[in-house]
């Protein structure tokens, strides 16, 4: 990595960390907001948190053509001030129509967010260093998250709304600080490793759609994002709370239990999983998932004290954790070394796409289980995680070695010497 890689490095995880901040402040208390502060009723509340997955789905499809078009910086930009807008204009918000309008410019900003990011690490990182920059990102947006959401509820009070105006208003902030931060950014162009999809031209979706390790990437994706993070705040708390008999205490414990492994565990586990096969590891995170829903099985079904039954359903969130730890540094630069040559942003944009449709799904179908079909629910999302483990075993035989194993490439760089630097990573 050259120095001004590093450099822009280094902001860009200032700048995630900072986005990641100001959501931590508003994510936990939108519901509260709108259907109590704002006395719009749940109806309004559960139609808000709808507009954001739709937002997200409308705009996503577009994001990759303009991040390919126009660069990743600039989209960013564009995004942070919107998403911006959406989170001022959400605290100063007093009727349904404007409710739902300001989430929706909300809910559209940080959709793009996500592709435009992940596109600008991979332009600032190398198949040696991407791994680690990716964890890095995951890392903080989760402490941010964390530290955001602690410190928004200290200065949250259900009985005054200028105290949610204050939360949204510093949202708008630290999204207004990031586009200011990335507007300092220089992006280099980082090098490309062998093994990667033949450069083109422009972008297609039926190109994408030709690409079979990325389809079938993306139908993995899918069921990761539906089988784990689409049932956290749906279906496996509501199992928690009705099969398990969990407090809302014991349901904040588990959820901060699931954070604090993700920020404990994250570089551990990224010496762990550098050395190994990308489809080998998530292979691993479907097996470990297997194992929290076995746990969540024992918690909700089984027939120990309440106690045990608490430890049981803290041990699966942690377990999720632990999992998704696993994923932060293999899933998303893998989607970068299968994209071709300066479409990365058009593959970040799929990728994020297919997660964001798993989210809308997975609380659809989970919630219902979860509060009622107790033992389906279980053994479904059950088979869902060993689906993973079989699904990576397979996507592994369409991935090149380097793609699979990108410490191949650093191994081929210090055998070949610096003059073949150029040859081994520069290939797409």
């Amino acid at each position: 990595m050259t120095r001004a890689m590093g450099a822009a490095m280094r902001r860009i995880h200032v700048g995630n960390a900072l986005s990641a901040f100001g959501l931590g402040f508003t994510v936990p208390y939108l519901y509260v907001y709108v259907a109590q502060v704002r006395g719009l009723g749940a109806m309004t509340a559960g139609l808000v948190l709808a507009v954001f997955a739709v937002a997200a789905l409308i705009v996503l499809p577009f994001a990759g053509r303009a991040i390919v078009r126009r660069g990743p910086r600039p989209v960013l930009i564009a995004a942070l001030v919107t998403a911006a807008v959406g989170a001022l204009s959400l605290g100063l918000a007093g009727s349904a129509t404007a409710v739902l309008l300001s989430s929706a410019a909300l809910g559209a900003g940080q959709a793009v967010m996500q592709p435009a990011l992940a596109t600008m690490i991979v332009d600032c990182s190398t198949a040696g260093t991407r791994s680690r920059a990716f964890a890095m990102q995951f890392f903080l947006q989760n402490l941010g998250l964390g530290v955001g959401g602690l410190i928004g509820g200290h200065l949250v009070d259900a009985t005054r709304v200028d105290s949610f105006t204050l939360l949204f208003s510093i949202e708008a902030a630290m999204f207004l600080l990031l586009a200011g931060v990335m507007a300092t950014v220089r992006m280099p162009r980082a090098p490309r490793i062998e093994g990667a999809p033949a450069p083109s031209a422009r972008g297609s979706w039926k190109q994408l759609l030709g690409n079979r390790a990325m389809v079938q990437l993306s139908v993995l994706g899918f069921v990761l994002f539906f089988a784990c993070y689409g049932q956290f705040e749906s279906g496996l708390s509501a199992y928690g709370v009705e099969a398990a008999g969990i407090s809302t205490s014991a349901l904040g414990t588990a959820l901060a239990a699931n954070t604090l492994m993700i920020v404990v565990a994250q570089f551990a586990v990224l010496k762990f999983v550098e050395r190994r096969r990308r489809s080998r590891v998530i292979a691993g995170v479907g097996l470990i998932w297997a194992v929290a829903w076995v746990a969540a099985g024992y918690a909700g079904l089984g027939h120990g004290s309440r106690e045990m039954a608490t430890a049981a359903f803290v041990s699966t969130y942690a377990l999720f954790g632990l999992g998704e730890a696993m994923l932060s540094p293999t899933v998303a630069p893998l989607v970068a070394d299968l994209a071709p040559s300066g479409m990365a942003g058009q593959y970040n944009s799929v990728f994020a796409l297919v997660k964001q449709l798993a989210l809308a799904v997975g609380p659809a179908v989970g919630g219902p289980m979860g509060a009622s079909l107790h033992g389906p629910y279980v053994v479904t999302f059950l088979v869902f995680s060993l689906g993973i483990t079989f699904l990576a075993v397979r996507l592994g035989r369409q991935l090149t070695a380097v793609q699979d194993q990108p410490w191949l490439a650093r191994s081929r760089v210090v055998a070949r010497g610096g003059a073949a630097a150029d040859s081994v990573v520069s290939e797409a």
